[in-house]
């Protein structure tokens, strides 16, 4: 089921740069993704006088192949493919998220590697249902001989 993950996350990304990563709940690099590309596209468009200016949308579309130059459509492209790639790899668990069993104190998840909250029977990023190991009775503790 994780490759399922990591295929959708690399679609959203692709066509919106940060929203794989929003499904994967890394939400530092959703934002990160989502303001590059907004960023590029602020830099890289026409002015949106231009764009309302025309009639359909074949002629926004021969609009945005003129005004664009190579560059602007190289970065655009760039940010898509790199966040599409970024969203698979991390859903897939290569490296481990911030969360990864190197960071963690207490227990963690044997699927997805994050932190868990030890009174859940499932693991709150990934939906892996946990197996619990049986606790063992603890000895009762020696009595201890009374001193007369």
């Amino acid at each position: 089921m994780r490759w399922l993950r990591a295929l959708a996350a690399a679609i959203l990304s692709a066509l919106l740069p940060g929203a794989g990563h929003a499904l994967i709940r890394d939400w530092l690099r959703a934002l990160l993704f989502a303001g590059l590309y907004f960023a590029a596209l602020a830099i890289f468009l026409p002015p949106p006088a231009d764009l309302a200016a025309v009639g359909s949308v074949s002629e926004s579309a021969e609009l945005l192949a003129t005004e664009i130059d190579t560059v602007g459509q190289f970065v655009l492209s760039f940010v898509m493919v790199f966040a599409a790639v970024d969203a698979a790899i991390r859903a897939l668990g290569f490296p481990p998220g911030p969360n990864g069993p190197d960071g963690t104190d207490g227990p963690a998840c044997p699927e997805c590697g994050r932190e868990l909250d030890e009174d859940l029977a499932f693991c709150h990023w990934c939906t892996t249902r946990l197996e619990r190991p049986e606790t063992e009775d603890a000895a009762p503790d020696e009595e201890e001989p009374i001193h007369s």
